[in-house]
């Protein structure tokens, strides 16, 4: 049996596919085994996320990360050396453990960066796919995927300058009888939502990535959803297709007034016409799935909206998986689902405990790809036996969730509609 011990761990500054600095972690033991993983910023950072280290100063608008990769290199790698790559818990605790408040004080990018890359090794150490090492036999549920169709910086004016490019919008392909089907389902609905935007005058940045609103075209976001609901109905996928939407409402949000400025419509809206505006979507829309529709200490008018529709409600700078967020929420009724980002928190360990929480206590959980996963978190999804995950559909994360899928064989389940919650998918 090849040695699984740990022989070497290094970390350095790379580009994201943000264009902005992450730190990668490559790990390698003295089996001859070597994985890397990444961990970057988003573009939608909550509050209660775990501290990075950053360098500060001018260089790299001051997202530079060099501080952080020295703190691994020096004083976290050392303490790694010789334990067994398999035995995430006892590396990650080993990690959490070297001084007080490790995360903030060492970086918790450079512990999550190491955390991923040892998760990683340990699977090929093992000689297992990711998915397996992550949910053993019991990994087999591929989720629901969506492709992207709508993003805009400052469409309707804002207040904030943090929030890039949300709302984004996604068709998300739910009632199908396997992954592959909804994956191709994504790609007809993509290429007609292209030819549609095209004609408009929009264009996106890559060829499969959202297209980005400029200012001044639409009058407001129900015209947009008033035009993905003809797309679906034109390709032959009304009540197999809907529409999901990461408000980031956070970002929007004015805490000097408690008005929501510049989101979905022009107007400025308290919470009470933004509440309004969220059932009138649901009512008139295909929309099956909001995520972060209030602003992320509103506890209650997430609870209020979970209770008034029937659709998924997701939290994500609400919960930035962190179980102590997710206990208020369960505690309050606020959303019934989780968005996944794994080094919110910092290691796979407390992510692995997160999850766990959320589902002993209903809550569905959904990974997204936004801090440098790449295609691994189809293995993430696959291993939690997650019902929904952002986007995935049609690119590089739907590859390799096609090839699990065909791994799985008849293993393979495709909940379909049943993978996500609120009422109307339960029946």
């Amino acid at each position: 049996m090849k040695s699984r011990t740990i022989k070497n761990i290094i970390t350095r500054q790379v580009f994201s596919k943000r264009g902005h600095p992450g730190i990668e972690a490559i790990v390698k033991t003295e089996g001859g085994v070597t994985e890397k993983a990444m961990c970057t910023a988003g573009l939608s950072v909550g509050t209660h996320e775990v501290r990075f280290v950053y360098d500060g100063g001018e260089k790299w608008k001051g997202k530079g990360v060099q501080r952080a990769v020295h703190n691994a290199n020096e004083k976290i790698v050392p303490h790694l050396i010789g334990l067994d790559v398999s035995n995430q818990g006892e590396i990650d605790y080993t990690m959490l453990n070297l001084c007080q408040n490790a995360k903030e004080t060492l970086g918790g990018n450079a512990i999550a960066a190491i955390s991923a890359a040892v998760l990683k090794a340990g699977a090929k150490s093992l000689d297992i796919p990711l998915y397996r090492h992550i949910g053993g036999e019991k990994a087999c549920v591929l989720p629901v995927p969506s492709s992207p169709a709508i993003t805009g910086t400052r469409r309707y004016g804002s207040l904030s300058e943090k929030h890039g490019t949300k709302p984004s919008i996604t068709f998300q392909c739910y009632d199908f009888p396997s992954f592959e089907d909804a994956s191709y389902a994504a790609w007809e609905i993509h290429q007609l939502w292209s030819e549609k935007m095209k004609k408009a005058g929009v264009w996106p940045p890559d060829p499969w990535f959202f297209f980005d609103v400029p200012p001044g075209m639409y009058r407001d976001d129900l015209e947009l959803f008033e035009m993905m609901a003809d797309t679906i109905r034109s390709a032959g996928y009304e009540n197999k297709v809907g529409i999901q939407i990461d408000v980031a409402a956070d970002t929007y949000y004015c805490k000097e007034d408690g008005k929501y400025y510049g989101v979905l419509t022009p107007e400025a809206k308290d919470k009470d016409q933004m509440m309004d505006l969220y059932k009138r979507m649901v009512r008139d829309y295909p929309v099956i799935i909001i995520e972060d529709p209030f602003h992320e200490e509103d506890y209650d008018s997430h609870a209020l909206l979970t209770r008034e529709v029937d659709i998924q409600i997701v939290g994500d700078d609400l919960f930035t998986t962190n179980p102590e967020r997710v206990k208020i929420g369960i505690q309050k009724g606020a959303a019934n689902c989780v968005l996944l980002k794994v080094n919110q928190i910092g290691t796979i360990t407390e992510t692995l405990d997160m999850i766990n929480l959320a589902y002993r206590n209903g809550l569905g959980v959904m990974p997204c790809e936004s801090r440098g996963e790449g295609d691994t978190i189809a293995d993430y999804s696959v291993g939690i036996n997650a019902g929904t995950i952002r986007e995935s559909a049609i690119n590089e994360t739907a590859n390799r969730l096609l090839e699990i899928e065909r791994e799985l064989g008849q293993k393979a389940v495709f909940l379909g509609k049943r993978g996500l919650k609120g009422k109307r998918f339960q029946q």
